[in-house]
């Protein structure tokens, strides 16, 4: 290949068609003898994709490569290829930057539709345009850009001007040498492709879409965002002009849209604009005046579908235009479940598109080339006739091979989380409607609107049942979906078929959409809420992309917040609140003669990770609700004084909370001492305080407490509190005198086997009531194994003793297991995970399981066994003596071998194998929260 003189020819055979393509290599075949030159087996020409043809030429033609092309582009009538050909191949040493500023006019010329002059675009563009031509200034700093903005919003028009601008040096000027476009949707239905070959097809954009960019963010580094929005007012009114080719028209059709309040969905995105410009434009061709375009994005693409399809088809028959509709919406569908963008000649032909019609869709703006291939003018577009293809399908008993069900579809969306699919699920919403089916009733016949309508509904109602083992996972996806539905009788319906929700409040819409919805539930009992960073910020940051719109955000979160009367529980996950947010959140929970405090059932409210407490006002109104037992700040900073104010409202005799999770909220040993105190006057039961810095001296202040007759504690959670063994004597007083306490958790303090052994003195006396003892990840060996022991066969209480993550090996585990034996042990559950010890130990345990009646459940995850000790323990397992209902264990760590031994007892014996069996209800009694995901 000729260096950059290949790009271009490439890029040129890419624009044929498939029939144009082999009448190419036809020609090709006997061209050879024309130009004098060695021929080209006819079977490498007939084999050869576009790629290897363009090696072939280079190899036997080199220096008359652009002299073949030009002329076989002629004779196949493709004239504009032929004259591209000739500009590029002007200076067979031209540059890549030069080649392609060649091909990257010829895309923004002909596939690249704006519909406006090229400096009232770069205007529209001017702040990210700005942003992208400073982002790579520093050379020696590395960063990653990332474009981002909603779907049809132009991001790919703004790459390609980028493209197009670097290759004309007003952009990154001496910057960069090499810059490549990868085009995803080319590359759809490519298997393997080598990073050569991927180069030799910089034709499109890399279009970074919401949901992947928040997959892979974490792994770019220093990544900066330039978000792409869509137009304002001053520029619609310039696209209209553009558009319509007169100024007077513009301006009627920019009065209609805002006197109708159909403004702001046109507003949204550059391709909404062009449809609802287009539909206007049928319109009044036909001399039908001014009417309505939409006020969501179903209508408006099924507006626009209508009067396009009618501007070819409008005087035919309906069934004959539902015929022809169906092919097209076919395509869409089937591409859908296959994830495929780009289409052969093939593709049309097996759906029933014929060549006559292929070039009205074309003609329609329906479909559009893309090299070889064809795609519909818009991913979008494929997602709405994917959608219509459920209104236009044949009767039950004819489904096609491919394409699935709706109510498949609906769950790929809502439960499986294939946002890919989120706008076909939103369209079907859409034009399940009486509007819709009225639309589109007089050119294709009936619409099953209604039936379709049940078919979601009985959907729906199927994941909101609890014995249901599929849940909608994305409350989002179906809050943007039935705000394309517009019938309220609908929504409402099908909102109140859940009682569980989950909102993350990313954008405007976002907001929009789940405060509109949610005003209308009266069966939400559970609402898991994240509000983004920055979404509430009241300063304009150009940097950030954010936008000034504080009074439509402090609207509909205090139309969201009206819900919260109504709630069990309210879960504020990684929220981030300003004064005015946080006024309205408080204002919410705040009797009124509207819902006096008898009316709130909040019995659980969770605020992990929260960054603002404001001055404390919060905890007086959210402890006062008389139905509030569980208060969960994981993660949460709390000063001293923020301590102290939230201690003085636990001590009223009106609060009623019992369970108080402060994990990772940076608790200091002063700070303890004021929750210690407060326990005598309060009814907290259970109390977490995990991952805080207490140190000795802050359990000695809780023991003092503990100590108290007034402490009705029964559960202290104290894991990676920076314990020692002296904390352990501290404790031992506070055993002897407690009558409540039951649980005690321990676990990562470097307790060691001192302060172990001083706990099991405490164990030992009848005074002690404790019947759960946690001591994973404690530095112990078996050197403590013999005071436990003792204690398990003396104490008839102690029902769970975890001691994984320790070091306790093969005499510690035959010293347990003795005890174990022992007929006067009553324990329930024994964690030894983590431990490391010898098969000789698995006689031991098999012994052990064989013996002890009372055991139920034994944790030995993260420890190898070779296949004869898990044989003598599946022997134990399977024996009739042996009561254990929960094991725990890693099966994907065994050999195929072994996985068969505990596959038969599982199945034989009712035994659950599970791996981290425990980790769940561990992390729910210490109140441990992950930062927010959309899953969490």
């Amino acid at each position: 290949m000729e260096g950059p003189s290949g790009f271009g020819v490439n890029h040129c055979l890419q624009k044929l068609s498939d029939v144009e393509f082999l009448k190419f290599k036809e020609l090709l075949s006997k061209e050879t003898e024309e130009f004098k030159i060695k021929p080209i087996p006819w079977n490498k020409i007939e084999m050869a994709s576009r790629t290897k043809l363009m090696t072939l030429l280079f190899t036997h033609c080199p220096g008359q490569v652009w002299d073949i092309v030009s002329s076989l582009f002629l004779q196949i009538n493709r004239a504009d290829l032929s004259i591209m050909a000739q500009e590029l191949r002007r200076d067979k040493q031209s540059s890549y930057k030069e080649i392609m500023k060649t091909i990257f006019q010829y895309i923004w010329n002909v596939e690249t539709f704006i519909c406006m002059k090229d400096e009232i675009y770069q205007a529209t563009i001017e702040m990210q345009y700005k942003a992208l031509q400073e982002v790579f200034d520093c050379p020696l700093e590395p960063v990653t850009a990332v474009v981002l903005g909603s779907e049809a919003q132009g991001k790919t028009t703004f790459l390609r001007k980028a493209m197009l601008d670097w290759t004309s040096g007003k952009l990154w000027q001496n910057r960069f040498q090499y810059v490549f476009f990868i085009s995803l949707i080319s590359l759809n239905n490519v298997t393997e492709l080598s990073l050569a070959e991927l180069m030799l097809n910089p034709l499109c954009f890399l279009n970074w879409e919401t949901q992947v960019y928040q997959k892979i963010y974490p792994l770019l580094r220093y990544p900066r965002d330039i978000i792409v929005t869509g137009f304002n007012d001053p520029f619609i009114k310039c696209y209209f002009t553009y558009f319509f080719k007169n100024t007077q028209k513009a301006v009627q059709v920019f009065n209609y849209l805002q006197s109708t309040n159909q403004l702001s969905v046109v507003r949204r995105s550059p391709f909404l604009c062009w449809m609802a410009c287009s539909t206007l434009k049928w319109r009044l061709k036909r001399g039908e005046g001014m009417k309505s375009v939409g006020e969501t994005d179903s209508s408006i693409y099924t507006n626009f579908m209508v009067s396009t399809f009618r501007s070819v088809y409008d005087n035919c028959p309906p069934n004959q235009n539902r015929a022809r509709l169906k092919t097209l919406c076919t395509l869409a569908a089937e591409a859908m479940w296959k994830q495929v963008f780009v289409f052969t000649s093939e593709d049309l032909r097996r759906n029933g598109i014929s060549e006559s019609e292929k070039a009205v869709w074309l003609g329609m703006n329906f479909l559009q080339h893309r090299g070889d291939g064809f795609m519909f003018y818009h991913p979008l577009l494929q997602s709405y006739f994917a959608a219509l293809f459920y209104f236009l399908r044949q009767e039950r008993g004819t489904a096609h091979p491919i394409i699935r069900s709706l109510p498949q579809l609906l769950k790929e969306v809502y439960v499986h989380g294939q946002t890919q699919w989120l706008m076909t699920g939103a369209f079907v919403f859409g034009i399940a409607t009486e509007k819709a089916a009225a639309m589109l009733k007089p050119l294709f016949g009936f619409i099953p609107s209604k039936e379709v309508e049940q078919e979601i509904f009985k959907c729906l109602r199927s994941l909101s049942q609890a014995e249901c083992s599929e849940k909608l996972m994305n409350s989002q996806s179906l809050f943007e979906s039935l705000h394309e539905n517009e019938e309220e009788r609908f929504e409402t319906q099908v909102i109140d078929l859940f009682e569980e929700m989950t909102v993350d409040i990313s954008n405007i819409d976002t907001l929009l959409s789940a405060a509109k919805i949610l005003a209308k539930t009266q069966k939400l009992k559970k609402l898991h809420v994240h509000i983004q960073h920055n979404f509430f910020s009241e300063i304009y940051n150009p940097e950030d992309g954010i936008h000034s719109s504080c009074g439509i955000k402090t609207t509909m979160w205090s139309i969201l917040c009206e819900c919260v009367y109504n709630l069990q529980v309210l879960d504020l996950d990684c929220c981030n609140f300003n004064e005015t947010t946080l006024k309205i959140l408080c204002a919410s929970m705040s009797p009124s003669s509207t819902y006096p405090l008898t009316a709130f059932k909040l019995q659980s409210l969770s605020c992990p990770f929260m960054t603002n407490f404001g001055d404390g006002a919060l905890f007086h109104i959210f402890l006062q609700l008389p139905n509030l037992k569980s208060v969960n700040l994981y993660g949460s900073n709390l000063s001293n004084d923020m301590v102290e104010n939230l201690c003085s409202v636990l001590k009223c005799t009106t609060c009623g909370v019992e369970e108080l999770l402060l994990g990772k909220c940076d608790i200091s040993s002063k700070a303890c001492g004021m929750i210690a105190t407060c326990l005598i006057y309060c009814k907290v039961k259970h109390l977490s305080l995990v991952e805080n810095p207490l140190k000795n001296k802050g359990v000695m202040l809780l023991c003092e407490i503990l100590k108290h007759r007034s402490c009705v504690l029964e559960t202290l959670m104290l894991s990676r509190c920076c314990l020692n063994f002296i904390a352990c004597g501290h404790l031992y007083e506070a055993l002897l005198c407690n009558k409540y306490l039951s649980l005690l958790d321990l676990s990562s303090n470097v307790l060691k086997d001192t302060g172990v052994n001083i706990l099991c003195e405490a164990l030992k006396d009848p005074k002690c009531t404790l019947q759960e003892l946690w001591l994973s990840g404690c530095f112990l060996t078996s050197d403590c194994c013999g005071g436990i022991s003792a204690v398990l066969t003396s104490k008839k209480n102690l029902k769970t003793l975890k001691l994984g993550k320790n070091n306790i090996e093969d005499a510690g585990i035959k010293q347990l297991c003795e005890a174990l034996r022992n007929p006067d042990c009553k324990l329930q559950c024994l964690g030894l995970d983590m431990n490391d010890f010898k098969t000789d130990c698995c006689e031991d345990l098999a012994s052990a399981l064989t013996t002890c009646k009372t055991l139920t459940s034994l944790n030995l995850d993260w420890i190898t066994f070779d296949h004869d000790g898990l044989q003598l323990l599946c022997e134990a397992l399977s024996h009739k003596s042996c009561n254990l209902k929960v094991l725990g264990l890693d099966k994907s760590a065994l050999t195929e071998e072994s996985k068969m031994l505990l596959q038969a007892v599982e199945m034989k014996e009712k035994l659950d194998i599970l791996h981290c069996p425990w980790v769940k209800e561990e992390r729910k009694r210490r109140g441990v929260r992950l930062v927010w995901n959309s899953t969490n």
